[in-house]
């Protein structure tokens, strides 16, 4: 389990394929950048940009981990090199910052806008369609990894639009300053909402 508080900005340093066929994976080579990594061992989780994966080898700086095609198939930003949010697993002796979050992405949105609004800025994201019914007013949701709150819904035809305000601490401290008009991002939707979902759905 996981925060959605990021913990360091890392960058992935090399992409290199598990295998010669299109289904293959790929291995990430990650540079912690301020992650502590003196606690974490090998097989321990990690989130990179909200997807949760395995150590698989360790340095000092950095870590390498393995990536299915099937995780690259339902992510952004895990292809290639370039800046990532991390987040070591959650410990019970830890705060919880944010909100529960298990590092399972649950579909990919598009940035629709991401422009400063006084000392803030504003991020509006076009969410599928088939996650609109998990997303609340003031409910939570995870943007690449960075828990959030959703100020406003507005459900359309090709999904469901959702706005963010971020503060500058946010901006400064994750890799969330990076996007643009287009850029696609990593979503999760709120644990609790999972559950309610289903048992509302059996109970029918």
């Amino acid at each position: 389990m996981f925060t959605g508080i990021v913990a360091a900005v890392g960058n992935i340093t090399s992409v290199n394929p598990l295998g010669a066929s299109e289904d293959a994976g790929v291995q990430l080579t990650i540079d912690a950048g301020g992650l502590p990594l003196e606690d974490v061992a090998l097989g321990d989780s990690i989130t990179l940009n909200g997807a949760c994966m395995t150590v698989v080898a360790k340095t000092a700086t950095g870590f390498t981990v393995d990536v299915s095609r099937e995780s690259l198939n339902h992510t952004a930003g895990l292809d290639a090199v370039g800046p990532v949010n991390l987040e070591k697993a959650l410990t019970l002796a830890e705060r919880l910052g944010g909100h529960l979050v298990s590092g399972h992405v649950d579909g990919l949105g598009v940035v629709q806008r991401f422009e400063p609004i006084g000392e803030s800025w504003q991020l509006v994201v076009l969410a599928p369609k088939d996650l609109a019914k998990y997303l609340a007013y003031k409910g939570s949701v995870v943007v690449n990894g960075v828990s959030l709150t959703v100020n406003t819904i507005d459900d359309a035809a090709d999904g469901c639009r959702f706005s963010i305000n971020l503060i500058p601490h946010t901006i400064e401290v994750t890799t969330l300053r990076y996007l643009k008009a287009g850029s696609k991002v990593n979503l999760e939707i709120d644990l609790i909402a999972r559950y309610v979902e289903r048992m509302l759905s059996i109970s029918k």
